[in-house]
């Protein structure tokens, strides 16, 4: 695909074209699922930037940004898939399917394996990274709801929701695990009594 204009002005009346034509108000339900999927996109590219400046770029960094890219690229192919028109196929549509939710419950679990089991909630935060984990995290859940409410609607493809809800719980362990590997603070829930 190439763009060679990046504004048209064909926006500015409030609507917007999907792929394959059809033209829809920019606050749709549809436009919103694919914004916010475009809005956790953009917080895992922050969460690859800050991994990428650690003083210390060792092997648990590295693996964090081969998964991040994955996700990142993961997350446009979900965006382009709700941005097209239910019914509408093209050549070469990108796919989310079982595996890629496969991918991510075999990434939690490997994960996993370096982490204690939770006794109480974990409020967000701990380092850079792991914060703006926790950020996806919450952003990702939002995208989840709305897409379940465009599913009520219009068609949805189910493996793009399974793999929002295995993706929220990937970047809550990979927040726990950053901060694990980092040597950062997990701040717990305290209740008062």
């Amino acid at each position: 695909m190439r763009i060679s204009k990046v504004y048209t002005k064909t926006g500015d009346g409030g609507r917007t074209r999907l792929a394959g034509g059809q033209e829809v108000w920019k606050d749709t339900i549809r436009v919103e699922a694919y914004g916010t999927i475009d809005e956790l996109n953009s917080v895992m590219g922050l969460v690859r930037v800050f991994n990428r400046e650690t003083v210390d770029f060792n092997a648990s960094d590295n693996r964090l940004e081969k998964h991040g890219k994955w996700i990142q690229n993961k997350l446009f192919d979900v965006g382009g898939l709700l941005a097209t028109s239910p019914g509408q196929e093209f050549k070469n549509m990108p796919q989310v399917n079982e595996e890629d939710v496969l991918y991510l419950e075999r990434l939690i679990d490997d994960c996993q394996q370096d982490l204690a089991p939770l006794k109480e909630f974990i409020l967000p935060g701990g380092g850079r990274v792991s914060g703006f984990l926790h950020q996806a995290r919450t952003i990702c859940r939002r995208a989840e709801r709305i897409c379940v409410r465009l599913a009520r609607e219009e068609e949805v493809n189910p493996s793009i929701i399974r793999f929002l809800n295995r993706l929220s719980d990937t970047l809550f362990v990979l927040a726990r695990w950053v901060a694990k590997t980092g040597g950062e603070p997990e701040f717990l829930w305290e209740r008062e009594t």
